[in-house]
């Protein structure tokens, strides 16, 4: 072969081996391919769903949307290894509970004081200590006892799988859940707000 058959025939072999190799630089990102009935077919990436609360993390298989206010928020893996039923039961008491002391502390600063404390002379920095010492304090936490241990029966019946809501207890003097709409914004309100209170 002539120098100029011999040049033609090195630049054809570099035009397929560059051809070849921009063909397995595109196949390199179309993902896994399936043989379906002898024909391939290649196959959609299957993706994580974010979570909603912090978009660059995964959203935990537990936390589904299904209960009221869920977000995604679970960036320590908890609910994969407690129930969500405990985890929401939990989150409401402990919401609830951050509520009523926020309305506490500022009751105390306007002067609103509790039953057998109206002499006490305190600010909402030093209404613990004085409740304490002058024997007050039992009074809520027998109040305190008493809603844990008529609660228990509850959270245990939703644990064992019963219909029981988290967080229900058949207390709603002013009627809300009549209207399933108006609950559910309820419900959802009260968890935001717990939250922020705590």
């Amino acid at each position: 072969p002539t120098p100029r058959a011999s040049l033609k025939a090195d630049q054809s072999h570099s035009a397929v081996a560059n051809m070849i190799s921009m063909v397995n630089a595109a196949l390199a990102f179309a993902g896994q391919h399936a043989v379906l009935n002898g024909v391939a077919r290649a196959t959609a990436p299957v993706m994580q769903q974010k979570s909603q609360s912090v978009p660059f993390l995964d959203r935990p298989a537990a936390l589904d949307g299904t209960m009221v206010g869920d977000v995604g928020f679970d960036p320590l893996g908890i609910s994969s290894g407690i129930p969500m039923a405990w985890l929401r039961e939990s989150e409401l008491k402990h919401g609830r509970v951050c509520m009523l002391a926020t309305v506490g502390y500022i009751a105390v600063d306007m002067g609103i004081r509790a039953p057998y404390a109206e002499t006490l002379s305190v600010t909402s920095l030093t209404a613990h200590d004085a409740t304490v010492a002058t024997g007050q304090m039992w009074l809520l936490l027998i109040a305190c006892g008493v809603l844990e241990v008529a609660g228990a029966a509850g959270i245990a019946a939703t644990l064992s799988g019963s219909d029981r809501k988290p967080g229900y207890f058949a207390f709603d003097p002013l009627g809300f859940g009549k209207d399933p709409k108006q609950m559910e914004r309820m419900e959802l309100s009260e968890i935001k707000n717990g939250r922020e209170c705590c």
